[in-house]
């Protein structure tokens, strides 16, 4: 049976939250717990600025990627109209269309990260909290996975502003992994090398207004499988990094784009460089919106280390894959899993 979208509970006004979306306590954003570990709006991620000198713009990666995994870049050269397009479009489909349009581009339930419109991520045996999220994942690269017909056509500019969008990142994507390999000392094309063909995948994150905020999370605390990911929020803001011990604010800003370094870059540089924990939060007055841009390996592809001693094992990413959607990516147990 197709789950209920997180849209359609928040607009029957309850007072509180299903129980299956309250989080244990010692995960929850505003904790009850007597030993919480405090959230920082003092402490900020690195604003890097790609049109910096090179030298000094490879300094601060290698900092940025050793201390955080996730920074935001400015000059980036993807238009800022397009960035605005997106988030445009994005709230069009979730706030203008009626639940019945929505769900006929509803994905396969029965299968994790299918193409589509839906609430639930994991596996269907998976018993973790669920979020209070709903989405839409676009399957944008390789070409032969692209089908804009499986995407909105409303607004009239929706797959002409996602296809734009694809290229535009991808190609962001393929200058920063060259400027993180050379920060490491590597070759500009080795991270690239290793990570192959990008299998790209956008997915705009709705996350409606929630009536006890204290008690859920729109997306709970994980790093991301692939390689590389690119973020854009709206001016709500909700996403958390977790750094040091505790949760930092990641502030919008309209005309930058967060970048969030994935687990088998960490693999790639051998732990000299960490993917970023993060999680999102909700709120109880307005629905947030971000667009994040999943850049993977395929899954035949085999990840391990540049360098030596390996302190990961090689793995399969298809692998890697099955194992987080099965168990939950809860942090990072994934990637440890993989540790000598």
């Amino acid at each position: 049976m197709e789950a209920l979208r997180v849209q359609s509970l928040a607009e029957k006004g309850e007072m509180s939250v299903p129980s299956h979306y309250v989080q244990p306590p010692e995960s929850r954003p505003q904790r009850e717990n007597p030993n919480p570990k405090p959230i920082s709006n003092v402490k900020a991620i690195p604003l890097i600025d790609l049109s910096n000198p090179r030298t000094n713009l490879l300094e601060e990666l290698r900092k940025a990627c050793k201390e955080w995994g996730a920074f935001h870049v400015i000059n980036h050269r993807v238009p800022v109209g397009l960035l605005d397009d997106m988030r445009r479009v994005g709230r069009t489909f979730f706030e203008e269309r009626t639940m019945e349009e929505k769900l006929r581009y509803s994905c396969d339930s029965g299968s994790a990260a299918s193409e589509g419109y839906g609430s639930r991520m994991l596996v269907a045996s998976n018993d973790t909290v669920l979020d209070w999220r709903d989405y839409f994942d676009h399957h944008t690269l390789p070409l032969s996975r692209r089908d804009p017909s499986r995407w909105p056509d409303s607004p009239a500019d929706y797959r002409k502003v996602v296809t734009a969008y694809s290229d535009h990142m991808k190609a962001l994507a393929q200058e920063l992994l060259g400027l993180v390999s050379e920060s490491l000392g590597l070759t500009c094309q080795s991270i690239e090398n290793v990570v192959g063909d990008f299998y790209q995948n956008i997915t705009i994150s709705y996350y409606p207004p929630c009536p006890q905020p204290e008690l859920t999370l729109g997306l709970q605390s994980h790093s991301d499988m692939g390689a590389i990911t690119l973020l854009i929020q709206d001016d709500v803001g909700g996403l958390e990094v977790f750094n040091n011990g505790e949760w930092v604010t990641v502030n919008p800003m309209s005309d930058a784009i967060c970048v969030i370094l994935a687990d088998q870059t960490e693999i790639v540089s051998n732990g000299e460089y960490r993917s970023a924990q993060h999680r999102a939060v909700t709120n109880a007055r307005r629905a947030r919106l971000s667009v994040a841009t999943f850049h993977d390996p395929a899954k035949t592809r085999q990840i391990s280390p540049a360098f030596n001693p390996p302190k990961y094992r090689p793995v399969i990413y298809g692998d890697y894959v099955s194992s987080w959607y099965t168990k939950g990516p809860e942090g990072k147990r994934n990637l440890d899993a993989l540790l000598y």
